[in-house]
């Protein structure tokens, strides 16, 4: 195994990369490659036939995951090797379980670190079973999720994914930004007899998080309820927040699991389970499961998260295309780019390698997005006539959840809405060809089509967890560490050093001079 930039298949692939293939040219895009250009896999399919691939590109694109042990390295984050590492060189040095948070179903007898970390996770399943038995019959309606980051972004997204499952008179709520004015906006809406507060903080000592929970407490205070009967906390064993004196009950989550890859941890299923209910909720980890042994297989063409993450590299490293928009062709996705911006962002937004050398090429792109049709009254000029190309990978389901649906001029609106997605797809491969310079297209812009039949939540616990190991298998290929975030640490220590000042300036303090001088520039600024 060598540097990214120093494999056989990275010389081939340059090469290549000098006459792509033209998708705009006369019966490139015809049916044949589109039927032979999609892979299956767990209910989902994917379409990349309009993609810039040639059979020669994935060819050298398999090989080059051969080169860099791919398979071998997600059977070695999958068995709970310590693959979170930085070596040489201080760093978290831990596993990386996610995925055993999702893996009982096959009630293995194996006794290594993955399945201990599932019997973990079932332990506390469990738990969670006869917890929402008890809440069940105390009528409560509404969840406060209090939690920032993965705490916050993967919950609401699948929430909202699965909100047409959800049980008649549930609704969550989610808190994380520490503006005051978030949780007035939520508390307003509910009544506090009928409300629960999940406080998520694996470390129990996430600053935004304690200053809401204090916030939220205090209006139960103010109306005459007790804390401790309607909070619960989501938290590492043994941290400050693991008090019975402080919440009702406490479930646990492990440092082998990644703020961004907790959704399927106690962080998600707490309040989700809450709202759609346990079988509903097992079943959104049955798909994850399934994709995850998926992911073991050598096959590129059988395995879509690999595939998936292949092609991200040919559009990264040799198209040098900066930037990936995801967009969803489902109202419930309408959360789910922001949860994959952190997820890949987070992962692979890194500057070094596995054995803290800087590298010499581009890792993870730009990840941004919105829901279809509404993106195509927004930010579709820019794709499609715009100087700078970016990929798209859109998400489709062939059915609605609620089937609720009628026609309008020959056809319903699901009709309506996949044709704009399939002809989308299209018009940025071809493009269109105008004397008019105004109305030309030139296309060539590449794109993938991830599709279920729909968005249930067994496809949806599929296509998060094909969206995971993609990002997982795109670090392995450029063996840097995906799964630790140094770079979110220095904001949070200067953070805390204005939080400081603010806090002396508050009690009448003298500040030094040489205290945090850019601090005190702004707080000078501010004050005047």
């Amino acid at each position: 195994m060598g540097s990214f930039n120093e494999l056989k298949s990275f010389r081939k692939l340059e090469e290549l990369a000098k006459t792509p293939i033209d998708l705009t040219e006369a019966g490139v895009l015809s049916p044949k490659r589109i039927e032979e250009m999609t892979a299956e896999g767990v209910g989902l399919k994917l379409f990349y036939g309009t993609q810039r691939v040639t059979p020669d590109v994935l060819a050298a694109l398999s090989e080059m995951a051969t080169e860099q042990n791919v398979i071998s390295k997600m059977q070695a984050m999958q068995a709970g090797h310590v693959i979170n590492r930085i070596e040489g060189y201080d760093s978290e040095n831990r596993a990386v379980l996610h995925t055993a948070m999702r893996d009982f179903f096959d009630h293995r007898n194996e006794d290594n670190v993955a399945v201990k970390a599932t019997k973990l996770a079932y332990d506390e399943l469990e738990k969670l079973k006869l917890f929402l038995e008890e809440v069940d019959k105390q009528g409560f309606t509404d969840v406060i999720q209090i939690g920032i980051g993965g705490s916050e972004l993967g919950p609401k997204a699948i929430y909202l994914a699965l909100e047409a499952y959800q049980k008649e008179g549930r609704s969550v709520h989610f808190l994380s930004n520490v503006d005051p004015d978030d949780a007035a906006s939520i508390l307003h809406k509910l009544d506090l007899n009928k409300t629960l507060v999940v406080v998520v903080s694996k470390s129990g000592t996430t600053l935004e998080t304690l200053t809401n929970e204090a916030l939220i407490k205090e209006r139960f205070l103010e109306k005459g309820l007790s804390p401790v009967n309607h909070f619960i906390a989501v938290t590492g064993k043994g941290s400050p927040m693991d008090n019975p004196e402080e919440y009702r009950s406490s479930f646990y989550i492990w440092d082998y699991i990644g703020g961004r890859y907790s959704v399927t941890s106690m962080v998600g299923a707490v309040s989700i389970a809450f709202a759609v209910g346990m079988e509903k909720f097992l079943e959104f980890l049955r798909g994850a499961s399934a994709m995850d042994k998926l992911a073991l297989n050598e096959d590129p063409h059988k395995n879509l998260p690999l595939l998936a993450a292949l092609i991200g590299i040919w559009n990264r490293n040799f198209l040098n295309l900066p930037t990936c928009a995801i967009i969803p062709y489902s109202q419930a996705m309408s959360r789910f780019p922001a949860h994959l911006q952190q997820c890949d962002m987070e992962s692979n937004g890194k500057g070094i390698d596995k054995n803290g050398n800087f590298v010499e090429f581009m890792t993870g792109p730009i990840i941004w997005g919105e829901i279809g049709t509404n993106g195509q009254h927004s930010f579709y000029q820019l794709i499609h006539q715009g100087k700078t190309t970016v990929p798209v990978e859109f998400i489709g389901f062939k059915e609605t959840q609620l089937q609720e649906d009628l026609p309008f001029k020959g056809t319903i609106s699901q009709e309506k809405l996949l044709s704009n997605l399939f002809a989308q797809s299209i018009g940025l491969a071809t493009g269109q060809k105008n004397d008019n310079p105004n109305k030309f297209f030139p296309g060539n812009r590449p794109n993938s089509i991830l599709f279920a039949e729909k968005c249930s939540p067994y496809s949806l616990g599929a296509i998060l967890s094909y969206y995971e190991n993609k990002v997982a298998f795109q670090g392995f290929i450029w063996n840097i560490n995906s799964f630790d975030q140094e770079g979110v640490q220095l904001g949070k220590i200067l953070a805390n050093q204005m939080i400081e000042l603010f806090a002396k300036r508050r009690k009448g303090e003298e500040i030094d001079s040489k205290e945090f001088p850019l601090g005190q520039a702004y707080l000078n600024q501010i004050s005047s």
